[in-house]
C-alpha cells in the first residue's frame, strides 16, 4: 500500500474543478499527500527582472494597462489556487497543502509546473457537458492527459457530495502497463466496499484497412488464434482480480472480444462506474492512426478516468 503521494492538482475556479475537488475523496488517497494547487492565467508578463519589466514606466499608457491587468489576472489566478488548498486543507487534514499560480498556456503552465514537482498524480477538471462536449478536442483536460510524463487523473461528474463506496472499471490487455496499472489500484487506500470490474478485451477489429509504406498490414487471425489469446487474457484478468482481492477490494474479472476503446466505455456506462484506469502505452505510428486506448477513453467517458503511466 502506497504510503506517500505527492498531486498536482489545476483549478481555475470553475464548476467542474470543484467537481475534481470533490472526486479526491473517491480517489483513495492514502493520508500522508503532498499537494501543489495550480491556477493558470491565461495571460502574457515579461520575466522578472527582464528589460521589458523594468522600463515598465516608459511603456505607452495602453501597453501599461494590458500589463497592469495582466499581473491582477495573474494574482487573481493565486487567489483561487489558494482558496481550494483551504478547501481540501479542511477535508484532509493530514494532507500538505500548498498553492502556486503562474501566466502561459494552461495546459502548458500545468506541464511546467509538474515537471518543477514531480507529482505522481496530475489531477484536472474536464469541461464538456455531454457526449460532444466529452470529445472537444484541444482542451487543457485533454492536452495534458496526453503531453504528460506522468500519470493524470481527469475528473469527471462529482457536483455533489456521495457517500456510497466507488465503482472502478479497471482496463487491461496482459502488457506490463496492465500491470502497472492493476499495482497502482491496488496500492491506494479504498472505502471499504470498494468494487473493481477488471476487464480485459481482445481486439477483434481487422488493421489490414491500416497498412502503408510505414505500416505493414497485419496477418488475419483465425479462429484458435482469438481463442488462445482471449484464454491467455482471463488468466491474467482474473490474476489481476486476485491480487485486487488481496489488497481488499471487490474485484471481479471480465473478459469480452472487441474494440477496447468502445467496450471500455460501455461496460463503465452500463456498470456506473465512478472512475475508469486505463494504462498508458506511449505513441506508436499505429497508435498515431488508431488513437490511443487511454486518450479515447479519457475523452469520451462519462465518468473520471485515471491514465496511469
Amino acid at each position: 500500500m502506497k504510503e506517500k503521494m505527492k498531486l498536482l492538482i489545476a483549478h481555475d475556479g470553475s464548476q467542474c474543478a470543484t467537481a475534481a475537488l470533490n472526486d479526491l475523496k473517491r480517489a483513495g488517497l492514502p493520508r500522508q499527500t503532498e499537494v501543489l494547487v495550480v491556477s493558470v492565467a491565461d495571460v502574457w508578463l515579461p520575466p522578472p527582472g527582464s528589460e521589458i519589466a523594468a522600463a515598465a514606466e516608459l511603456m505607452p499608457p495602453p501597453v501599461r494597462l494590458s500589463r497592469a491587468h495582466a499581473i491582477e489576472t495573474e494574482e487573481q489566478a493565486l487567489a483561487l489556487a489558494q482558496q481550494a488548498a483551504a478547501q481540501l486543507q479542511k477535508r484532509f487534514a493530514d494532507w500538505r497543502v500548498s498553492a502556486a499560480a503562474c501566466h502561459d498556456a494552461p495546459w502548458w503552465g500545468i506541464l511546467k509546473q509538474a515537471e518543477k514537482f514531480k507529482p505522481d498524480l496530475i489531477v484536472v477538471g474536464s469541461h464538456g457537458r455531454g457526449a460532444l462536449g466529452r470529445m472537444v478536442l484541444g482542451s487543457t483536460s485533454q492536452r495534458v492527459a496526453t503531453e504528460a510524463n506522468g500519470s493524470v487523473r481527469i475528473a469527471r461528474g462529482l457536483f455533489a457530495e456521495d457517500v456510497a463506496p466507488p465503482r472502478l472499471v479497471v482496463g487491461v490487455d496482459g502488457s506490463e502497463h496492465s500491470n502497472l496499472t492493476v499495482n497502482r489500484v491496488a496500492e491506494r487506500m479504498w472505502p471499504a466496499g470498494t468494487a473493481v470490474h477488471v476487464v480485459g478485451f481482445t481486439d477483434v477489429v481487422s488493421m489490414a484497412m491500416f497498412s502503408s509504406s510505414e505500416c505493414a498490414p497485419m496477418p488475419a487471425m483465425m479462429p484458435e488464434d482469438y481463442e488462445k489469446e482471449e484464454t491467455q487474457l482471463r488468466e491474467f484478468a482474473t490474476a489481476a482480480a486476485d491480487r485486487l482481492r488481496a489488497a481488499g477490494l471487490l474485484a471481479a474479472a471480465i473478459v469480452r472480444r472487441g474494440d477496447p476503446r468502445r467496450e471500455i466505455l460501455h461496460e463503465a456506462e452500463r456498470w456506473g462506474a465512478d472512475c475508469v484506469f486505463v494504462g498508458a502505452h506511449g505513441h506508436s505510428r499505429l497508435q498515431k492512426i488508431l488513437g490511443s486506448v487511454s486518450q479515447w477513453v479519457a475523452s469520451r467517458a462519462h465518468c473520471s478516468v485515471e491514465v496511469v503511466r
